[in-house]
């Protein structure tokens, strides 16, 4: 997330500007026991400044109120964030929501699109959106293609910014890698992307 410099309160080196997250397999592991921890630490160390929204999508039918339940469950056990506060959960969870729905159907991400538009106003997030896949490596190229479709991939105004992180593993070899990447840099820009995973850079390193 871009950063607001003029805000040097966080001791992780500066606050996020105003956002929305919108975090592919949120109802997964990975959400649960990695992304997720990391953003309320992030949070309790006012890293995400006072505006922002994180957007879980994912396949499982659940409510808000479900969702945030399930993630401050799974949260107390991760260590690595220490032990919940609740006031300080309580606060990031009321910037937690969830949409669902399957992630080749066009028909999901135009009520992802009209959701993040509701809470873009509601929050002034500016229209700044990071799109952050934590899904099996399999629907990476359909989650791609239909935010593409569904006009996601681009900022909403000269003034904003859209990215996307897409993780491990980013292709099952290099010829994988090199065949996602092509479908990636097909709806973004490649100053937008950034990828979590070695494949790219394998052959340099033998």
């Amino acid at each position: 997330m871009a950063t607001e410099t003029s805000r040097s309160g966080s001791v992780y080196g500066g606050v996020a500007a105003p956002c929305a997250v919108i975090l592919f397999g949120a109802s997964g592991d990975l959400a649960k026991r990695k992304v997720i921890p990391a953003m309320y630490d992030l949070a309790t160390h006012n890293a995400l400044g006072p505006r922002y929204a994180i957007v879980g999508f994912a396949r499982t039918v659940l409510t808000e109120d479900s969702f945030r339940d399930g993630l401050g469950e799974a949260a107390k056990t991760i260590s690595e964030v220490g032990p919940i506060e609740p006031k300080q959960w309580d606060a990031f969870a009321s910037n937690l929501h969830y949409c669902s729905g399957d992630y080749g159907n066009p028909e999901a991400y135009t009520q992802l699109a009209r959701r993040l538009s509701e809470l873009e106003a509601a929050k002034n997030l500016g229209g700044n959106r990071l799109f952050y896949l934590s899904t099996p490596p399999e629907v990476y190229p359909a989650i791609v293609e239909q935010l593409g479709r569904a006009g996601l991939a681009h900022a909403p105004s000269p003034n904003s910014w859209v990215r996307i992180i897409i993780e491990k593993p980013f292709g099952r070899d290099l010829a994988s890698a090199k065949a996602l990447n092509e479908i990636v840099l097909s709806v973004f820009d490649e100053k937008q992307v950034y990828r979590i995973d070695h494949y790219l850079g394998k052959d340099t390193v033998q």
